[in-house]
């Protein structure tokens, strides 16, 4: 008996060895993407891609598949309110088609990148659709206090309940935490009591989240060092509550040099498109292995 546990344990140690180890990324196009400004995501919302980024105001831009390019079709949401730039630089989409959206705005307060303000905007998303502006779709302002620079929040599912993640972009004390979505919705800033539900340390430059319910992965789109090159880590969102920290599953590194910004899956988890803050070869399709 103690022989086929250890060989079970054995067996299920050199399974998940081997899908540490099986996950690769490549790029198979790549393609200029324009009226953007600096793009800062690419959001996958029941089948509809979105892209947004920081032009003389903020924008979120509605875009189909064409074979493994990406077409405007015309539909634009600009993030103003009374004609005035408010989420200046969207920097996260959440939306699950149940609980309330939240869109992240990190706003640089000073040149030297040291000083942030995160705001974390609840909104009518269909509302915003429809008419195009913040005009009569901004539900609440959050000022997202928690954070240690720029937020940007994705839906994620733990034990069972939806909450919202975020993470830091910064060089060190990075943390991804989990924020009560309901709570959030109402809430004037994230340090309130309740909001932020769970939390661990994560390692640096997180540009955006990507959630993969189906696997219980979290997706961490970030840079190597500041501002440059390609880094996307899997990690075991269960695994890296309990203990505290991310527990990695497989970290790649693409030899991309421009500031990757963010990544979503197509129809699934075999194709993807990440996105750079480049004027040109902005966005990319990729095929993963697993």
């Amino acid at each position: 008996m103690k022989y086929i546990l250890a060989s079970l344990i054995m067996s299920t140690a050199l399974l998940m060895m081997a899908f540490n180890y099986s996950i690769e990324m490549k790029i198979e196009k790549t393609q200029s993407v324009d009226s953007l400004g600096a793009c800062q995501g690419i959001s996958n919302l029941d089948g509809r891609l979105f892209l947004y980024g920081d032009r003389e105001i903020g924008v979120i831009r509605e875009y189909k598949q064409e074979g493994d390019s990406l077409r405007h079709i015309g539909k634009e949401m600009k993030l103003t309110l009374n004609d005035t730039d408010v989420i200046n630089h969207p920097t996260g989409i959440a939306y699950n088609g149940k609980d309330p959206v939240f869109i992240g705005n990190s706003i640089r307060l000073n040149t030297e990148g040291t000083l942030w303000r995160a705001v974390i905007y609840c909104v009518n998303w269909k509302g915003l659709q429809k008419t195009g502006t913040l005009d009569g779709n901004l539900l609440n302002t959050i000022e997202d206090d928690a954070c240690v620079q720029g937020t940007r929040p994705e839906y994620v599912k733990y034990k069972g309940k939806s909450y919202v993640a975020t993470a830091d972009y910064g060089g060190k004390n990075n943390e991804v935490r989990l924020y009560d979505p309901a709570l959030l919705a109402k809430a004037k800033k994230t340090s309130e009591k309740g909001i932020v539900y769970k939390k661990f340390t994560c390692s640096p430059w997180v540009q955006n989240l990507k959630w993969m319910p189906e696997k219980g992965i979290l997706v961490l789109i970030q840079n190597q060092i500041e501002g440059k090159r390609w880094r996307f880590t899997f990690v075991d969102l269960d695994k890296s509550i309990a203990s505290g920290k991310e527990e990695v599953i497989r970290s790649i590194d693409l030899d991309r040099a421009d500031e990757l910004e963010g990544f979503t899956f197509m129809n699934n988890d075999k194709k993807g498109i990440a996105v750079s803050s480049s004027r040109k070869n902005n966005v990319n399709t990729m095929s993963i292995a697993w």
